[in-house]
């Protein structure tokens, strides 16, 4: 008798994976506990349906709605072994889905949440918080600007002033860069007034004071810088050309061209056993008092005068490159062209010239000299008119480079005027400088948000509480990739170890940091199949690499991650 054979694959690739380590964050039961559902909710709960789906965005670095049920539906058997839910693929329908997002956008309950998942973070994690740092990015999208909602137009950081756009105020746990606290904002909102509620939120989340809050120039305001200090917190950050005037910075630098001050330089490592200088600096003090919750608040403030030498040699380099530009544009200033106006009076040549020296930010750099020439041009015979000679007035404009301004300006590039309320004996000049320069870490982090594999840009919503949502949705996903990246940089750091396969094409290149994307991409292509013949059923996994297994053994996950797939773990549909 001749019985059916039928097969059924699936592609498993990054999914065990990433639900282990959502699982091991606890992500699932605490969306449960903080976001209960109305009686008439059916099949999984929101904590079960939230999980899948961001293994689907953390998969497929997509996050329309509409695509993740058909997604479902081709991967059941897997997603049923991992979770241990009988799942449908109607569990994450769009509406389902739509549902969840106008959950996450209460205010009233995420925040709640967030605590909660912050300090089971740091719990299972072993974290020890001494340093958050603090920044803001706007997401742009084609959506319709009302009086009160949160779509405005605003500064872009994405370069797209032409389009609304939402702003995210993000507070990160350096090293790692693991978000603590998010907040999503009108889009026209001002970043200075951000800053005192994230502290707020990131406080009541630790529940820790005498942490290190490290900013640019707008978390520099005076009350926020106050309310740090007051609240027994250090706070980092430079302050703007408003607070550090020119004059003022000439009197800060004025003992160090008279050779009175000495400067400290700052050394950064860059291979192992070599340093390379990056700055140099040193500080002056400076009392300030302000106002907190009504009550006066004195305090002592470091001021670091610092110079990057970086910038310093990029800023020349583009200070000479605009002195050539700007005496080449002068030298043609009154080359003769077809179709081109003459300028015969100096008033008017002399108004050209300057803004000549406005366009190339070279003003008091150049010496200018204007002379008035009478000169006689010939004119050639034409038909009967004869040959003759016409006198003209001509203006000429000379340039010369003023060595004395331009050693000045020099002299001047690369300095900048951090703040600090932090001891020398917690945070030295050096220190300082590297903590600040580590802003690449929530930078970072916000490219991973807008870019892949989170892809929040562009946004496919329409609903203020969708796009709400949304966000506090990919930063729980911003979490999974920092601590999944973090975990094995840590015990390879530990082991003092390598991880080699993970490079596509250069299969024994090796490096100590792997990303957490690379990580993933290492598990594509792993398969489950189902034999169904009569009444037998076979399941057959695709073999774990050794790198593969390798990974897993660095993240604490044993083998059976994956290999509890290739049991009878689920039911054909």
């Amino acid at each position: 008798m001749n019985e059916t054979l039928t097969i059924f694959s699936e592609r498993v690739d990054d999914i065990p994976l990433l639900l282990a380590q959502v699982a091991r964050m606890g992500v699932q039961p605490l969306l449960d506990m903080h976001f209960p559902t109305h009686g008439n909710w059916q099949g999984l709960s929101l904590g079960w349906v939230t999980v899948i789906w961001l293994a689907h965005i953390l998969s497929q670095a997509d996050h329309r709605l509409s695509h993740v049920e058909p997604w479902v539906e081709k991967r059941l058997h897997t997603l049923r072994g991992c979770t241990g839910q009988l799942l449908h693929p109607l569990d994450v329908s769009d509406d389902r889905l739509a549902r969840v997002l106008q959950a996450l956008s209460d205010d009233a309950r995420w925040s709640p949440f967030e605590s909660a998942l912050t300090q089971q973070l740091v719990r299972v994690y072993a974290l020890r918080p001494e340093r958050v740092r603090l920044d803001s990015t706007t997401a742009r999208g084609s959506w319709a600007v009302t009086p009160e909602g949160i779509f405005q137009f605003g500064h872009s950081k994405d370069h797209r002033p032409d389009l609304p756009q939402v702003k995210v105020m993000m507070s990160t746990l350096d090293p790692l860069g693991l978000p603590l606290a998010t907040a999503v904002v009108p889009g026209h909102h001002a970043d200075d007034p951000l800053y005192i509620p994230a502290v707020r939120q990131v406080r009541a989340s630790l529940g820790q004071r005498g942490l290190l809050y490290v900013g640019d120039c707008k978390m520099a305001a005076l009350e926020t810088r106050a309310f740090l200090h007051a609240g027994q917190d250090g706070y980092l950050c430079p302050l703007s050309a408003l607070q550090v005037p020119a004059a003022l910075l000439d009197a800060y630098l004025a003992p160090i061209w008279a050779g009175e001050q000495d400067v400290i330089p700052v050394y950064r490592p860059r291979t192992p056993g070599q340093v390379e200088q990056i700055a140099e600096g040193y500080e002056v003090q400076e009392p300030l008092t302000a106002v907190v919750a009504g009550e006066p608040c004195t305090w002592t403030e470091r001021r670091l005068v610092i110079r990057s030498l970086a910038q310093a040699r990029a800023g020349e380099a583009a200070l000479r490159t605009r002195l050539a530009q700007a005496q080449t544009a002068l030298a043609d200033l009154q080359t003769r062209r077809q179709g081109k106006p003459r300028c015969t009076e100096v008033s008017t040549v002399r108004e050209a010239a300057e803004a000549i020296l406005a366009r190339y930010r070279v003003e008091g750099l150049l010496r200018l000299h204007y002379e008035e020439h009478v000169c006689e041009r010939p004119v050639r015979r034409y038909g009967a008119r004869p040959a003759t000679v016409r006198v003209e007035r001509e203006v000429r404009v000379s340039a010369a480079v003023d060595q004395a301004a331009v050693t000045a300006a020099v002299q001047r590039l690369g300095w900048r005027v951090y703040a600090t309320n932090c001891h020398t004996d917690h945070l030295t000049l050096t220190q300082a400088v590297l903590a600040y320069r580590s802003a690449y870490l929530i930078e970072r982090g916000f490219g991973r948000l807008k870019g892949q594999p989170l892809s929040l840009t562009p946004m496919y919503l329409e609903r203020e509480d969708h796009v709400t949502g949304l966000i506090r949705l990919l930063c729980v996903g911003l979490r999974v990739l920092t601590l999944l990246e973090f975990v094995i940089r840590r015990r390879l750091a530990a082991d003092g170890g390598v991880l080699a396969g993970v490079y596509p094409g250069n299969p024994t290149r090796a490096t100590a940091q792997p990303t957490a994307e690379r990580l993933l991409a290492t598990f594509q292509e792993v398969t489950l199949t189902i034999i169904h013949e009569g009444r037998d059923t076979r399941w057959h996994l695709t073999p774990l690499s050794p790198v593969q297994q390798r990974i897993l053994a660095l993240l604490d996950f044993p083998l059976e991650v994956y290999t509890r797939l290739g049991a009878h773990c689920s039911q054909p549909p």
